[in-house]
C-alpha cells in the first residue's frame, strides 16, 4: 500500500479549513504550515487564496518568505489558488507597492482582474490533465486573478471556455508548481487536489 504523501497548507490567511479537507479527500495527509519547522516536516505545500498583499507581509513577518523560497527552489511541490496563485507567479500587475511573491512561475498575473467581491461568478471550465477530463469542473472566481502571459516553461491547463472572459488563462503547471485562478477547495469535486497530489507522488 501506498505511503500518503504529507501536503500542508500555508496557514497564515485565507481558506486553510477548506484546502485541508480537500487534500485529505484526495488521498493525502494534511497539515496546517504556520512555521519554518512545520514546513520542513511536510512533502509538498498548497498556498490558499486570500488577499496575496496581506499573505506576503505576514509571510515576511512570520520570517516565512525566504524558507518558502527556499523550498521552492528545492524542488518542493507547491500548489496555489487564486492568491495563492499570485504568490507563486513571476510577475504581478496590480501589485501595491512593496508586494513580493515567492515565484517561481514563469507567469505574469493581474490581481483582482476579474472584479471585486460582489463581482464573484462561478463557471464550468475544462482542466488538462485531471481525472474525467471531458467531465467540466465547476470553478468558483472569488476576486480572482488572471494570467496574462505564461512563459515556454508553463503549460496552460485551464481557460474560461465561454462567456465575456472566455479564454483566459485560469490554470497553469510547470515541474512542481501548480496554480488555479479559482477556488477548487470551495466544492466537492477533489479532482484538481488529485492532480496536485499525484504530482507530488511523482516529484
Amino acid at each position: 500500500m501506498r505511503s500518503l504523501p504529507k501536503i500542508g497548507v500555508l496557514a497564515i490567511q485565507g481558506g486553510v479549513r477548506e484546502h485541508l479537507r480537500a487534500l485529505t479527500l484526495a488521498g493525502a495527509q494534511s497539515f496546517p504550515v504556520k512555521t519554518r519547522e512545520q514546513l520542513g516536516a511536510v512533502d509538498a505545500l498548497v498556498i490558499p487564496g486570500g488577499e496575496s498583499s496581506t499573505m506576503d507581509k505576514l509571510a515576511r513577518k512570520f520570517e516565512l518568505m525566504e524558507p518558502l523560497r527556499s523550498a521552492r527552489a528545492g524542488g518542493m511541490p507547491m500548489f496555489g489558488s487564486c492568491a495563492g496563485m499570485i504568490m507563486l507567479a513571476d510577475r504581478i500587475v496590480g501589485a501595491i507597492q512593496g508586494q513580493e511573491s515567492i515565484g517561481g512561475l514563469d507567469i505574469t498575473v493581474e490581481r483582482n482582474a476579474f472584479g471585486r467581491q460582489n463581482e464573484s461568478f462561478e463557471t464550468r471550465i475544462a482542466i488538462n490533465g485531471i481525472r474525467e477530463p471531458d467531465r467540466e469542473f465547476e470553478g468558483i472566481f472569488i476576486r480572482a486573478p488572471w494570467v496574462i502571459a505564461a512563459g515556454e516553461s508553463t503549460e496552460v491547463i485551464a481557460r474560461v471556455s465561454s462567456g465575456p472572459h472566455e479564454g483566459r488563462i485560469v490554470g497553469v503547471r510547470s515541474d512542481t508548481l501548480m496554480a488555479t485562478s479559482f477556488h477548487p477547495e470551495l466544492t466537492a469535486d477533489p479532482r484538481v487536489h488529485e492532480l496536485f497530489v499525484e504530482m507530488v507522488r511523482h516529484s
